[in-house]
């Protein structure tokens, strides 16, 4: 007899791919309109200068609400979604290096591991140029200057339309940087994203068997994966959070080394200072893990071939 407490997972080979990415777009952008607020936040909590600005999450969320209205809280959003082509890539990219590893090795640590880093690889090196546009236009506000361009409108005190915005933030980086400075923070990002993708998905698995033995036999799946993507993500945030501060401000102040970026955070704030905005991301992680992870399993389930849905149980 089966014992419904043992997780199956689906492999690439199981899946519709026409289902597989139709749903998956339509969720990715769920997820992006529904966590974007925090991913803003945690952008601004991390370039300002002490807490020269904001003095928490919740304390950015009520200014920023306040000067600019929730269109405040979305400013680059638009430049944001064209990383859902960046998403499928990486989806892509772990479902098949699962399925290469496995000709090595049947370990399903040692699979996500591996498809974990690889299709953060991927990813980012589509994601950084959308990253730092989008970053920039996150640093838009009015009053103080955050970041290193600011778009004409707002000098003036008059908005422009989000468009408008995205094409001169463009001209500043070409006039300062040229093509370079749109892959500016590429190595740091490899740096936190690989570790952050890596570690996700092995704890994810080891937190959702452990659940798994923990929950009586009737419990659905979803349940104790959906409880398992959320510490998976804490962990991993954790972990990689002091190099995010510092990609974060390497794309957006415009410094070259890592290095001395380091350095000048630990001499201005100390320690401290590289968790700066762990909070806001691990509460954007949080929803936003637990949608991914319902949704992510399911939209496996629903992409599922045809001949292989009643051997399935969830």
């Amino acid at each position: 007899m089966e014992d419904k407490r043992n997780i199956q997972i689906i492999e690439w080979e199981h899946l519709d791919k026409k289902k597989f990415y139709v749903f998956g777009v339509a969720m990715t952008m769920m997820i992006r309109v529904s966590v974007y607020p925090f991913t803003l936040i945690r952008t601004r909590l991390q370039v300002q200068k002490g807490k020269s600005l904001y003095h928490g999450t919740f304390d950015a969320f009520v200014k920023i609400l306040r000067a600019d209205g929730v269109a405040g809280l979305y400013r680059g959003f638009l430049v944001n979604t064209f990383t859902l082509i960046s998403g499928q890539c990486y989806v892509t990219t772990y479902e098949l290096t699962r399925k290469f590893v496995a000709d090595y090795s049947q370990s399903n640590t040692v699979k996500s591991l591996v498809a974990g880093g690889s299709a953060s690889l991927v990813a980012q090196s589509i994601t950084v140029p959308i990253d730092v546009v989008s970053q920039h236009l996150m640093m838009q506000r009015k009053g103080e200057k955050m970041g290193r361009f600011q778009v004409r409108g707002n000098l003036e005190g008059q908005g422009v339309i989000a468009f408008g915005q995205t094409k001169d933030i463009i001209r500043q980086i070409l006039r300062a940087d040229g093509l370079r400075g749109f892959y500016r923070g590429y190595v740091a990002s490899l740096l936190t994203y690989i570790p952050n993708s890596a570690v996700w998905w092995p704890f994810y698995h080891f937190y959702a068997e452990q659940l798994s033995r923990l929950c009586p036999q009737e419990c659905p799946h979803i349940v104790f994966q959906a409880i398992s993507g959320p510490l998976a993500a804490a962990t991993a945030s954790i972990l990689t959070n002091p190099m995010d501060v510092i990609r974060t401000r390497v794309q957006v102040e415009g410094k070259s080394s890592i290095v001395l970026t380091f350095r000048q955070l630990m001499a201005e704030e100390g320690p401290w200072g590289l968790m700066k905005g762990l909070s806001a991301r691990i509460i954007s992680a949080t929803p936003s893990t637990i949608v991914i992870v319902v949704g992510y399993e399911s939209l496996k389930k629903l992409s599922l071939r045809p001949e292989l849905v009643d051997s399935r149980h969830w």
